[in-house]
């Protein structure tokens, strides 16, 4: 903390020094003051807005934040726009490492350090290795000065004929290469979701309940499928509950990333898109959970391109079925900020089912504290008083809780070289520790629902907060 103290004196004298903000910006990394750390880096772009050093490690820290797929954006574009920046070429190994894909982990790791070898991580190669990413990539893939630009809303660039042969139409067997996380079957079912009852009700009857009646549905003009916009703070289970959602039905899920539908040619991100559902409706029953979704769905008004209001409808088509039957699939969205979707979206026979997921209540954190203590070595636990002193906590929260209990644990026991229990008393000492997550989150929230929410679909805020409408 002195070190940030006296980066901040020295920036007092010389606020446009650069090398002054970077080394502050990565201070306040490390002792995860996020918020201030941006703000600090948003400095530096302001002097310098091409700083490929700024922007990775704004990227980063988005992927800190838990926004991996903006993350993935991000980085990429720093690639394109400075194609010999090893560093970014590393965060982008660590990235897609971190999304299980080895071999193209591989492949970003060979160019960082052909660029650079004093960035060299025989750690990071370690888990590439054993996450398949043995071989180096061929020469072609690495960098080159054809590397496409990012403008905004699609992509604009020169590219040399052997770059084109690249992009051929998608084929039926293409999940590899657009890069999807495809499970035939989830291991999690809704047993594995603590809380959250009234949302796994209107998932139920969204698709599980039509597949076990169907003949019943049908009577009433019900099918399968639909689609279900999942919101509220982040770290409070909506990744999890679509998992859960695709175990409890025994159906495909497939989860997808902005970065897997993006592309650098005109009309190629509505064509994966429109194949992406393809595979969905041949794999149906399924689930498709779209993460982060208002950064796909965003308001055509905010578009500065046609590009991304092409893609736009092209999603509003796929979701009306207009260009096959959706009939088993479940559309699955989650965003922490449903406020900046396009009205369009929220219209019936889309996402017609705008659902909150609220932080867990206390039976709820209960529940998630039995699960988070599920096969550790605790001793003592309480569960119920550790739920009561975790008011707010998210299950991201919870989560760090143990975390750091743990921690602490391991290490006396690498001291001692046995077990060393964790302790309900270690618990509540943690729990002391964090902070909830979500109450950041509320502030906003509570702007959007109070004052725009003309249409009532914030009422439930209101509703959690105790404000009268």
């Amino acid at each position: 903390m002195a070190d940030i103290e006296a980066l901040k004196q020295a920036l007092a004298v010389s606020p446009d020094n650069v090398p002054l903000l970077m080394m502050l910006g990565q201070a306040q990394v490390e002792m995860f003051q996020f918020p201030e750390a941006r703000e600090t880096l948003d400095r530096v772009l302001a002097v310098e807005p091409g700083n490929a050093a700024a922007k990775t490690q704004i990227a980063e820290l988005i992927d800190l934040q838990g926004k991996t797929s903006e993350a993935v954006l991000r980085v990429e574009q720093v690639c394109e726009e400075s194609p010999t920046f090893g560093p970014a070429w590393l965060l982008r190994s660590r990235l897609a490492l971190q999304e299980g894909n080895g071999q193209q982990a591989r492949q970003y790791y060979d160019a960082a350090i052909a660029m650079d070898a004093s960035l060299t991580d025989e750690e990071l190669l370690k888990r590439i290795r054993e996450a398949g990413g043995n071989q180096s990539a061929p020469a072609k893939e690495k960098p080159s000065e054809a590397t496409p630009q990012f403008s905004g809303d699609g992509f604009a660039g020169a590219f040399s004929s052997e770059d084109e042969d690249e992009f051929d139409d998608l084929g039926e067997n293409d999940l590899d290469d657009l890069g999807l996380e495809f499970e035939q079957m989830s291991e999690v079912d809704f047993s594995g979701v603590g809380g959250m009852d009234a949302v796994k009700e209107d998932i139920r009857m969204k698709i599980l309940y039509p597949l076990e009646n169907k003949e019943l549905f049908e009577a009433y003009g019900k099918k399968a499928g639909g689609g279900v916009l999942l919101y509220g703070p982040p770290g409070c289970g909506k990744t999890l509950l679509s998992r859960a959602t695709a175990g409890e039905i025994n159906a495909s899920f497939f989860n997808i990333g902005l970065h897997q539908i993006l592309d650098m040619w005109i009309g190629k991100s509505e064509q994966k898109l429109h194949e992406i559902f393809e595979m969905a409706r041949r794999k149906a029953p399924s689930v498709l959970f779209f993460d982060e979704v208002d950064a796909l769905a965003a308001d055509r008004k905010d578009m500065r391109t046609s590009a991304g209001r092409t893609l736009i409808n092209q999603f509003l088509a796929e979701l009306d079925g207009n260009l096959d039957d959706n009939e088993g699939v479940l559309v699955l969205g989650a965003t922490n900020a449903p406020w900046h979707l396009d009205s369009a979206f929220l219209r019936p026979g889309r996402f017609d089912r705008l659902i909150f997921v609220p932080p867990p209540d206390e039976p709820a954190r209960e529940e998630i504290v039995k699960i988070m203590s599920d096969g550790k070595p605790v001793t003592g636990l309480d569960p119920r008083g550790l739920a009561k002193k975790a008011k707010d906590f998210s299950g991201a929260d919870i989560k760090a809780v143990f975390d750091q209990a743990i921690e602490a644990s391991l290490a006396e026991a690498m001291k001692s070289g046995k077990i060393v229990p964790v302790t309900q008393k270690q618990l509540v000492k943690a729990a002391k520790n964090v902070k909830p997550s979500t109450r950041k989150w509320f502030e906003s929230a509570k702007n959007y629902a109070l004052y725009a929410n003309q249409s009532g679909f914030y009422d439930e805020i209101l509703d959690y907060l105790g404000i009268s409408k």
